[in-house]
């Protein structure tokens, strides 16, 4: 078989292509920096007899936001672009056969939904590519019943995707009696392989059925798909078993030799294990599913290359989708390949061993294939421009970020380390809404103590310039505690009808579980819903106007109301977050496009709210941070922490949110000796503009002609007002001086800006006269007239050596360092002032 691999032969041009050891949404605490890749043609002499599997976890998403998310802004979706993908490259990659996992839709009885997974289907019908399909859990109008419990002449998936459609594909063996499970035999480098497809839910006669299949088919390997079997643990690594793994281990895996491989979807993320069967060979499970991750999965899929020669199993996950967006729509979670633990592998199997008791005559074909996994990835990179390098820099200090208009409260926790009692009071920088603890007796919690809440600096996220956070511990639905805003404050009454952008920090305690912390609230705006005129609803009638919490599938979830909150509410949802890890997000909504966007770590969720300006709220309640807020009482305690928090009264874009940096370019040296001084001159003036509370840093230039090694530095902080000085008035020696002034917030400075002067020698002091003695002589010498004797130095008037412009002297600031953190202190605390009276 020849090999046709034409992009291998191009030349390939990839920029900051990065790829990544894991992927969920929250994904990074600080989105990771992009780096060069070079994607090489695969080695022409490394041939096999190879052949690539391909997999397509959950698309429930994709189906279920096409029309509505992808198709407005992209003009395609995941689902559909890794159909045309996988047909356009069948034959570069030596695809025989696609496995769906599941979940093809995300809402069974939505037709639209159904119509997007078709149209990406089809693709696959008219390029005769065969797959096979199955349903999972959201596939079916009841996923709490076995298969055969359903009404299947009423099942979506059955009109869909049922027999019918599956009997038009060349590899199509039969379906069980319900029409949702099937199987299929297709060839690969001449030897046969079976795909056999078990719905969600199986009953024990559709495992009945399964196990006929094998029966009718001794000879012939089998891959084994489901939409649930394996699970993977909290650490998003290990495997774990579950009631439909084992079930069907024991029911029809372990006793059939065949089975070799399974792959099944559920399960949020990737892991794998290998177990042995009845007969003490291996069993090689695989769960896949990336539907939490970044745009709903971002068109990730699986290329599972089969060696067949050197007997090795290797899997590559790639998008697709990632590879063919607009480069200016890129974000950091954009990689067009995972390279994590159980994303990327290869296995030794020996195909011929492994099968030879039940198809012994089972050889591999012709050697003449290359790498397949290789020139995957190569396809995949072949022109991909990574997302432009990540310009967010750590912040200095605790000003370095960008003050926005309209800041309503601004909440951080720097300075405040230790237990949160009774007398702590967390400030709000920019007006009048500061935090205080209820005593935990004046709550309905259960448990609560007061070290159950602590402001801790020894972890905050990397790019928030508040060093501390507060954190909760030992929370659960019952015992909690909560920072809340004063009965007056203005915070409460805030009309957000014109948009807003709520903005914090948070972060999973690393022994958050679902059962004790999930439907848990970070901040949350107090009240009840059923009072301010929204229509019953089934669930949360009771609940608070607006809050931002986590789900039990741990999914950051925004819920708020309209201004008019007769419309009801409106949600947003992230995709899977992961504990102990920071995140930033930042709600913004906008009443012009009548949208919230909700933002992780700068990058926008895929299931944003729509039809929604502003906010309603209920008139005399609170702020909190730490609880939800239900049938008027606090409840659901957040387990973890929470960074600085601020809320604005309007929409913003990224460069204004706390992760960014503030301004420091508009530093100014306004006035500065130059020219030559006088020699005379007793102090020079350094004067200018700058950043309020950054350092001022004067220090000699690097190649200053008169700086000597020793010259320290002289430091100022900008006053309030934008201004700051620093006078020189000792060390003015004569000669020629390079000078640098820079501007900093800690660690963190700009370009220094050089300032080059000179002063001019001292003439020489003229030579002493001393009355000529009898004869013309003078005392110790003997030239005519009281000359200096050739040769003999000129000295000052201290008697010291004159300086010419060969050396010079220190420059010493008038200020001293402590007295520098006695002004900087000072402006800080005005700049605070300044600020609670801007609010």
């Amino acid at each position: 078989m020849s090999s046709r691999l034409p992009s291998a032969t191009r030349t390939r041009r990839t920029a900051a292509a990065l790829t990544v050891a894991g992927l969920a949404a929250g994904l990074a605490v600080a989105a990771p920096a992009t780096t060069a890749a070079t994607a090489a043609a695969p080695p022409a002499e490394d041939l096999a007899s190879r052949f690539t599997l391909a997999v397509l976890p959950d698309t429930q998403f994709y189906s279920r936001y096409s029309a509505d998310q992808f198709l407005p802004r992209y003009g395609t979706d995941p689902f559909a672009t890794q159909t045309e993908w996988l047909t356009a490259h069948a034959d570069d990659l030596r695809i025989p056969f696609t496995l769906h996992l599941g979940d093809i839709v995300d809402r069974a009885g939505v037709e639209a939904e159904w119509r997007a997974a078709d149209a990406a289907m089809r693709t696959m019908d008219e390029a005769a590519a065969p797959y096979s399909i199955l349903p999972g859990n959201h596939d079916v109008l009841n996923s709490g019943v076995r298969d055969d419990q359903l009404d299947v002449a009423n099942e979506p998936f059955n009109r869909w995707f049922g027999a019918t459609r599956a009997a038009t594909q060349s590899t199509y063996g039969g379906s069980d009696p319900l029409g949702l499970s099937q199987f299929h035999i297709f060839e690969a480098e001449g030897q046969r392989f079976m795909s056999l497809a078990v719905a969600w839910n199986a009953s024990d006669a559709t495992l009945a059925w399964a196990q006929s299949v094998l029966d009718a088919h001794p000879d012939v390997p089998v891959i084994l798909t489901s939409h649930a079997l394996i699970n993977v643990a909290a650490d998003q690594t290990s495997p774990v078993e579950t009631g439909d793994s084992q079930r069907m281990w024991d029911r029809l895996i372990r006793g059939n030799d065949q089975i070799f491989l399974t792959f099944n979807g559920h399960f949020h993320g990737a892991t794998r294990q290998v177990k042995q069967n009845d007969f003490g060979h291996d069993v090689h499970q695989v769960l896949m599913d990336y539907q939490m991750a970044y745009e709903g999965g971002n068109g990730y899929l699986g290329l599972v290359e089969f060696d067949l020669t050197n007997g090795r199993l290797s899997l590559e996950t790639g998008s697709p989708w990632v590879v063919q967006k607009p480069q200016e729509s890129l974000t950091s979670y954009d990689q067009p390949l995972l390279d994590g633990e159980h994303q990327r592998f290869s296995v030794p199997i020996d195909f011929r061993e492994r099968f030879a008791g039940f198809a012994p005559g089972f050889t591999a074909g012709s050697a003449d294939e290359p790498k397949l996994t290789e020139a995957a990835r190569a396809i995949l990179l072949d022109g991909f421009e990574g997302p432009d390098p990540i310009s967010t820099e750590a912040p200095g200090n605790e000003l370095d970020f960008v003050e926005a208009e309209g800041t309503l409260a601004h909440w951080r926790f720097n300075g405040q380390d230790g237990v949160v009692d009774a007398d702590t009071v967390i400030e709000d920088i920019a007006g009048d809404n500061d935090l205080t603890r209820p005593d935990p007796a004046d709550t309905n919690a259960v448990g609560t103590l007061w070290e159950d809440v602590t402001v801790q600096s020894s972890d905050v996220h990397g790019y928030s310039s508040d060093a501390a956070a507060v954190c909760f511990d030992d929370s659960s639905g019952s015992r909690f505690s909560y920072l809340t805003t004063a009965p007056d404050a203005p915070i409460n009454e805030a009309d957000l009808s014109q948009g807003y952008t709520i903005e914090t920090f948070v972060k999973m305690d690393a022994d958050w579980n679902a059962s004790a912390n999930g439907w848990s609230k970070a901040l949350t705006r107090t009240g009840n819903r059923s009072q301010i005129g929204v229509p019953e609803t089934r669930w949360d009638w009771t609940a608070s106007p607006t809050a931002l919490g986590i789900s039990n599938l741990r999914e950051f979830q925004y819920t708020s109301l309209d201004a008019d909150a007769t419309l009801g509410d409106r949600v947003n949802w992230s995709g899977e977050i992961m504990v102990d890890q920071w995140q930033h997000v930042a709600i913004v909504n906008d009443p012009e496009s009548r949208t919230t966007t909700m933002y992780v770590d700068g990058a926008p969720v895929l299931r944003n709210a729509t039809n929604v300006g502003g906010m309603a709220w209920h008139e005399g309640h609170s702020w909190i941070l730490g609880a939800d807020w239900t049938d008027d009482a606090a409840r659901n305690g957040w387990h973890g922490c929470i960074g600085e928090t601020r809320i604005i009264d309007r929409p913003t874009t990224p460069d204004e949110w706390l992760t960014q940096r503030a301004d420091l370019t508009g530093f100014g040296v306004r006035e500065a000796p130059s020219g030559e001084l006088a020699s005379d001159v007793s102090s020079v003036r350094f004067a200018g503009v700058g950043f309020p509370g950054a350092e001022v840093r004067l220090a000699p230039a690097a190649e200053g002609v008169a700086a000597r090694a020793d010259l320290g530095g002289a430091v100022t902080a900008v006053a309030a007002d934008g201004t700051w000085e620093i006078v020189v008035t000792s060390g003015l020696t004569a000669g020629e001086h390079a000078v640098e002034l820079s501007q900093a917030l800690g660690a963190r400075s700009i370009t220094p800006q050089r300032v080059d002067f000179a002063i001019a020698a001292a003439a020489p002091a003229p030579a002493p006269t001393t009355p000529a003695l009898p004869g013309g002589t003078v005392p110790g010498g003997t030239a005519p007239g009281g000359a200096v004797p050739t040769g003999a130095p000129a000295a000052d008037v201290d008697g010291s050596l004159a300086a010419t412009g060969g050396d010079s002297g220190i420059l010493m600031p008038v200020a001293v360092a402590a007295s520098v953190l006695t002004v900087l202190g000072g402006v800080l605390l005005a700049l605070r002032r300044r600020r609670i009276a801007r609010g």
